[in-house]
């Protein structure tokens, strides 16, 4: 081959590395996001009360607390490598917002949250997801006698007995839709789901206030003047199309979007286990391809170099 020819390969060998690498880290899996739509979550409606506005009395002092962020951020309350580990990752009084200082106003212990009105039997849950994963939700049903006006704990919800479970449910139109069965209750409760993906140790939470009707018992609640339910709504497609602007949840197409909030207490850099657990990534694949890469890009740099040394010599 003509040196000039060789060395118009070896270039174009080297410059056409980094589009190769780059298209292969950007294969890597997207982060999933969602919220329980229904029986709507207490993030999903504040959203829809208005992040800058909010109308309930709950919902202006979960803005109080954490802000507004974390409204825009609805389908966001996750833990990037819970595999699992929920109880032992997320602390008493911390559950609905998975131990995240961002969403820590939706852990405001207070009997006025909005409400979705139910009963006791068969429930069609439908979560609403902005990157559909393959993965497992179980939902759980606080016990008798919860009080809403204090600190959900763990030992609040019935664990032995989910009132939901199921494994890779199909998604249609921004939705999964499952079925379950709701036991009989009376008065204010609260549905915990937990959505822990199977492709992933990533793991997202959603806290949803539902009224059983009846007297709520409970010192928070009032035995004798109950505290009413204000009806809870879950924002439509164009309330959520218009905060998609302010939301720290970035798209990448092929429906799936990059968390960029960092796990309960962990801040993260670029490249950690963390963040490849966010991504549904594996740590040695990552590695492999930026290190193949990199074995690549010497050698054909090496390549060019020689060919212009020969060339050069013949001169």
């Amino acid at each position: 081959m003509p040196a000039r020819a060789c060395r118009t390969a070896a270039a174009v060998a080297v410059l056409g590395l980094p589009p190769l690498a780059l298209t292969a880290l950007a294969a890597a899996p997207a982060s999933a996001h969602g919220s329980m739509g229904d029986p709507v979550s207490r993030v999903s409606q504040c959203y829809a009360e208005g992040p800058e506005s909010p109308k309930s009395a709950a919902c202006k002092a979960a803005v109080a607390a954490g802000g507004t962020q974390a409204l825009y951020d609805w389908n966001g309350i996750r833990i990037g490598d819970a595999a699992g580990r929920h109880r032992q990752l997320i602390p008493d009084g911390k559950l609905c917002s998975a131990n995240n200082e961002e969403f820590k106003g939706l852990d405001l212990a207070r009997a006025d949250w909005p409400a979705t009105s139910v009963r006791g039997g068969s429930y069609t849950f439908t979560y609403r997801v902005t990157a559909p994963h393959k993965g497992t939700f179980t939902v759980y049903l606080t016990k008798p006698g919860y009080d809403p006006a204090k600190p959900l704990a763990w030992s609040e919800l019935d664990l032995a007995h989910p009132v939901a479970t199921v494994t890779d449910p199909v998604a249609s139109g921004g939705f999964y839709t499952f079925s379950g069965t709701l036991r009989q209750r009376t008065g204010r409760q609260l549905l915990y789901a937990v959505w822990q993906r199977s492709d992933s140790p990533e793991a997202f939470y959603s806290c949803s206030d539902v009224d059983f009707g009846g007297t709520t018992t409970g010192s928070g609640a009032g035995s004798e003047h109950p505290v009413p339910a204000p009806t809870a709504s879950a924002p439509t497609d164009r309330q959520i199309a218009a905060g998609a602007d302010k939301s720290t949840m970035r798209h990448h197409g092929h429906g799936g979007d990059t968390a960029s909030t960092p796990a309960p207490d962990a801040p993260k850099a670029a490249g950690t286990s963390q963040d490849l657990a966010e991504t549904g990534a594996s740590t040695g694949t990552t590695y492999l391809a930026l290190g193949g890469a990199a074995a690549l890009a010497l050698g054909s740099a090496a390549l060019f170099l020689s060919v212009r040394r020969r060339a050069t010599g013949r001169r």
